[in-house]
């Protein structure tokens, strides 16, 4: 048992998806009829409660399961959401791959009872917190589910990245970009970039160089412990740092990305009936 008492459900839908929007408006009027509190409410269409439109502050403060309505965009959006608090997170599959919304609308209301009834399974998920800094000033700040990136222009040429791992000098990478991932994030970007698959449990994190200029240069995994350092130290472009593949910074030569394990998970209801190697087979087509 996990002596948790759900008194208050935040619905995040996908935006622009009327299915998940009616799903949505069932689910509310299901959970209010059972004296749970709904944030999100999409009683109309105009109404729908996305990352980008809900009250973040609500959420983070009230709620203590997060549905999901919507893919894995929708999915990793929502960590902006959870705030500090261990927040249950349902994802209930309305995109085209869901890799992280693992449920089936045809299994929603029996996960859900399951949640209320204190009897499920909890995969928790490790983050990454991302710091942009400029000649000593803090100029952003994110977490992230998936990865780091730090990318070049369309247009721009090989880019230069010095990395340290607690303050020891790694390797100046040249090549397009260099991505930062979670376990989670292994099988997204990284992947494609040609970095391994890490189980979710895992204690790590993989750097893996975009396009190297050297091709000695390969992946690494490395302690989630230990804090990354990544500096710009060559462009002849537009560089660009982003988080998730959802917020974008724009990089100045000698900008500094520090990167370091956050002290808040990401916690997905996991399905009973499967387990992360089906998740594979099925969703990324793993062997086949």
């Amino acid at each position: 048992m996990n002596n948790r008492e759900i008194k208050c459900v935040g619905i995040v839908v996908k935006p622009n998806n009327q299915e998940a929007w009616k799903t949505a408006c069932e689910l509310s009027e299901w959970f209010n009829t059972r004296g749970v509190t709904t944030l999100g409410d999409p009683r109309l269409a105009a109404d729908i409660c996305d990352a980008e439109t809900a009250e973040a502050r609500q959420f983070k403060d009230e709620a203590d399961l997060i549905v999901v309505l919507g893919g894995d965009g929708t999915m990793i959006s929502t960590t902006r959401l959870t705030g500090e608090r261990e927040i249950l997170v349902l994802g209930i599959n309305y995109g085209s791959l869901g890799y992280l919304t693992e449920f089936r609308i045809e299994e929603m209301f029996d996960a859900i009872k399951l949640i209320l009834e204190d009897s499920y399974v909890v995969d928790r998920r490790m983050m990454l917190e991302a710091e942009h800094w400029r000649a000593g000033k803090l100029l952003a700040k994110g977490r992230v589910l998936n990865d780091v990136v730090i990318n070049k222009a369309a247009l721009a040429r090989i880019i230069e990245i010095d990395v340290k791992l607690d303050g020891l000098a790694v390797n100046r990478f040249r090549a397009d970009g260099l991505i930062v991932s979670t376990p989670t994030g292994s099988t997204a970007y990284n992947l494609s970039a040609g970095g391994p698959i890490i189980y979710p449990s895992m204690n790590a994190v993989v750097i893996t160089p975009i396009c190297p200029f050297t091709l000695t240069n390969r992946p690494i995994v490395v302690p989630d412990v230990a804090q990354i350092e990544m500096k710009l130290v060559n462009n002849s472009g537009e560089v660009v740092l982003t988080l998730d593949g959802q917020i974008g910074h724009d990089m100045n030569l000698n900008d500094v990305v520090k990167i370091r394990k956050s002290a808040t998970t990401f916690n997905l209801v996991s399905p009973p009936n499967r387990n992360y190697f089906d998740v594979l087979r099925n969703k990324l087509k793993w062997g086949r």
